[in-house]
């Protein structure tokens, strides 16, 4: 596909009102009308077809309808509020493709957010999680019900102004991305990890920036078991890094009243060590036993919690 050549000077345009505003290259064929506010924004966009184009009869189609005010290769087309679109250019009126733009809007500076759910004033719209140190981690996004129809334009990772490199979920709800730093190596430098998802012609930025020791957690403990219902052992999670001298982890017990989850906090005992096992010494014959790892030099978050359900006749782990 040629080049789309975009100007991108704002010196000269059409507005109304104060309000400032600014137009970017986003990636090729795409700009970004960047407003203050939506409501009563009017701003004329210069766009060009190619440099190939300029002695040719240049006819625009603005989302698939053509626009008999825009001909030639040199245009400027009214963006009012909202209203951005995918302009493309032909060769006559039903002639040949010759080259596209698709123009989105931000609003300006606090971005407006709408299209995804905030997950919690602290975690914010993304969420992260890395099951070791070998720099693979995921991250996942949760789209609003009147915004289902948003879809991921583009996703930008880098560490330091290393690129990293990032795979989209076939369905647009996560990313996936590989960071190259050694797992040995202290962390010097946050991950900064850019979301840019439109819905119709509303474009919003997410970005979230974290040290990778911030989002490991530990894969579920394995091999849970107890042959008496008094004794518990459990193993390292099998995607959890080597030597385990070096990445340890540390572990939280819980016994909890029969029929309760593991998350109940009416607890019989609690505590937290760094054996692989635990001897339960309550006179209750009943009960559930609870435990969850996590990295004890960073006492980052838990793993899911395993549980053994213990009754007078067996242990079901």
């Amino acid at each position: 596909m040629r080049t789309l050549f975009l100007v991108v000077l704002y010196t000269g345009l059409c507005c109304s009102g104060s309000n400032q505003e600014s137009i970017d290259t986003l990636m090729n064929n795409v700009l970004v009308l960047r407003v203050s506010d939506g409501e009563g924004s009017i701003v004329y966009v210069p766009l060009t077809c190619g440099e190939a184009y300029e002695n040719q009869p240049v006819f625009w189609k603005k989302n698939g309808e053509v626009q008999p005010a825009l001909q030639g290769n040199q245009v400027k087309v009214l963006v009012e509020e909202m209203d951005g679109g995918n302009y493309t250019c032909y060769l006559g009126p039903e002639g040949e493709y010759l080259n596209h733009t698709v123009i989105l809007i931000q609003l300006e500076p606090d971005n407006r957010t709408v299209i995804l759910e905030e997950k919690s004033p602290e975690e914010g719209h993304i969420h992260c999680a890395a099951p070791n140190y070998k720099g693979s981690f995921h991250c996942a996004w949760t789209k609003t019900s009147s915004r289902s129809n948003a879809a991921v334009l583009l996703v930008k990772a880098e560490r330091h102004l290393e690129n990293i490199s990032c795979e989209l979920n076939a369905d647009g709800s996560g990313v996936y991305c590989q960071d190259a730093s050694c797992p040995y190596k202290e962390e010097q430098h946050r991950i900064f990890l850019t979301i840019y998802i439109h819905s119709n012609a509303r474009l919003e930025a997410y970005t979230k920036a974290f040290y990778l020791r911030e989002i490991v957690r530990p894969a579920k403990l394995p091999n849970l078991h107890s042959s008496d219902g008094k004794a518990f052992s459990w193993d390292y999670p099998d995607s959890w890094e080597k030597p385990c001298t070096f990445f340890g982890l540390q572990y939280q017990v819980k016994v909890v009243h029969s029929g309760h989850s593991c998350h109940s906090e009416q607890h019989i005992v609690m505590d937290t060590i760094v054996e692989k096992t635990f001897v339960v010494n309550v006179k209750a014959r009943k009960y559930v036993f609870c435990v969850r790892a996590q990295d004890k030099h960073t006492s980052g978050p838990f793993s899911p919690w395993s549980h053994c359900i213990v009754t007078k006749q067996q242990v079901e782990c």
